[in-house]
């Protein structure tokens, strides 16, 4: 009976390393972690309250663009660029919405365009963006976080 229980012993203690395991440390699951987060993609893109009713991800996107879009076409519809530039059809506009829900506009001009003054383009795009909507900044991973994009914008509809 001693030999039963002295082998019972022997096989609990020895089942006990396969239990064992290590514990990664936090500087490994940190790295794991940061290893697979796509940086390229947000989990949510910014928004305005006109949007946010929308619960389908690809609606709220297509809604969030086509409202930047045309407050923008609407905002620069009644300035000086067409009569500045009359063959200034489209201008492409990169956007940046920072964490704190601070926005940048800033023309992005084709490296051979030498016939626009873009000093002037620029300040008349910034005076007269300066009121835009409040937009709510992009989410990754439930944290507020820069996102970049350029908008073509329509100058002329005819």
């Amino acid at each position: 009976m001693k030999k039963i229980i002295l082998i019972l012993i022997l096989f609990i203690l020895q089942s006990c390393q396969y239990f064992e395991r290590s514990i990664p440390s936090e500087k490994e699951l940190l790295k794991q972690k940061l290893k697979d987060i796509n940086w390229n993609q947000v989990d949510e893109y910014p928004t305005v309250i006109e949007c946010e009713k929308l619960t389908d991800v690809a609606q709220r996107k297509q809604c969030f663009f086509e409202f930047l879009t045309t407050t923008i076409q609407q905002k620069l519809s009644i300035d000086t660029l067409s009569v500045l530039y009359p063959e200034l059809d489209t201008i492409e506009v990169k956007v940046t919405v920072f964490p704190n829900a601070t926005i940048k506009f800033e023309p992005q001009f084709p490296n051979d365009s030498v016939a626009y003054d873009k000093v002037k383009i620029d300040s008349i795009l910034v005076s007269k963006l300066i009121d835009f909507p409040k937009i709510n900044p992009a989410i990754k991973h439930g944290i507020a976080v820069k996102t970049q994009f350029i908008l073509p914008v329509i100058l002329k509809r005819e």
